[in-house]
C-alpha cells in the first residue's frame, strides 16, 4: 500500500498519533476533540504552565468540560509537553498558534514560522501537516511549504500539507469545535483527500473541501471580515 492507503487505513483504526501545537482556545479544544474521538493527541506549547495544567487534567479553557479533560488525561489519551522533538511520532499536526496584529497592523507570523521550522526538523515520510492559524492567503504555499521542503522531503510525495482555518466562537453555548463545519483546503487532491478524512473521523460535522489551501484562506479571511461587520 502508499502512503495514503496507509493513512486512510490508519485513520479508520484510530491509529493515527495526533499532535496541536498551540494549547490556546483553538488548539485545547481541538486536541480534547481528537483525543474524544478516539486518537492519542500530544498537545504541544511553549508555556510550561499550559502544559501542566492539561497534563494535572486542570482545563483553563471555556470551550473544554473539565471533566473531559481530566477524563481524557486520566486514560492517556491526551499528554501535553513544551518538548517539539516530540513531534516525530505524530502522524497528523496542526498548527494553532497565535498570529496577532503588529505596531503596523501587519499580521505578525513569527509564531507560525516558529512552529513550522520545529514540525520541519521532525518532518517524516507520510506526515500530515496542517495550518489552522488567521493569516494572509498565500501563506501556506509560499511560507510553509518550502520551511517544510527545506528537510528534503517533498510536499505531495513524501507529506501532506493542507489549511483549515481556525472557526472557534468562543464561549458560545450552543455551537463548539465539533458543531462547527471544518473547510480544507489541500496542497493538492491527495492532501485534500487524507486530511479531510481526519477532520471528518474527529468532528461530528461535515467537511468541506476546497481547491487549494489559498481558497481556504480566503474563506477565513471574508469570515473574519463578516464577523468584524457584524
Amino acid at each position: 500500500m502508499d502512503h495514503r492507503d496507509i493513512l486512510l487505513k490508519k485513520i479508520a483504526d484510530r491509529d493515527i498519533v495526533a499532535g496541536v501545537i498551540g494549547l490556546g482556545y483553538v488548539g485545547l479544544p481541538l486536541a480534547v476533540e481528537t483525543a474524544k474521538a478516539g486518537f492519542r493527541t500530544i498537545g504541544f506549547d511553549v508555556k510550561k504552565e499550559k502544559v501542566d495544567s492539561v497534563n494535572q487534567g486542570r482545563n483553563y479553557i471555556v470551550d473544554v468540560a473539565d471533566s473531559d479533560l481530566k477524563t481524557l488525561v486520566g486514560k492517556g489519551m491526551i499528554a501535553a509537553t513544551t518538548d517539539l522533538s516530540e513531534i516525530e511520532n505524530v502522524d497528523f499536526v496542526t498548527i494553532c498558534v497565535p498570529t496577532p496584529l503588529d505596531a503596523h497592523k501587519r499580521p505578525d507570523i513569527s509564531h507560525v514560522e516558529a512552529a513550522v521550522k520545529s514540525v520541519a526538523d521532525h518532518l517524516h515520510k507520510g506526515m500530515m501537516v496542517v495550518l489552522e492559524s488567521t493569516t494572509y492567503p498565500g501563506t501556506t504555499e509560499e511560507l510553509v511549504k518550502p520551511i517544510l521542503e527545506s528537510s528534503g522531503l517533498k510536499c505531495g510525495c513524501d507529506f501532506y500539507l493542507g489549511y483549515s482555518p481556525e472557526r472557534a466562537d468562543p464561549a458560545n453555548a450552543i455551537y463548539k469545535t465539533r458543531d462547527i463545519p471544518k473547510v480544507v483546503g489541500g496542497c493538492g487532491a491527495e492532501a485534500g483527500e487524507l486530511i479531510s478524512a481526519m477532520y471528518g473521523a474527529v468532528l461530528d460535522n461535515k467537511v468541506f473541501r476546497v481547491s487549494s489551501p489559498v481558497v481556504a484562506e480566503m474563506v477565513k479571511m471574508l469570515e473574519n471580515s463578516y464577523r468584524n461587520v457584524n
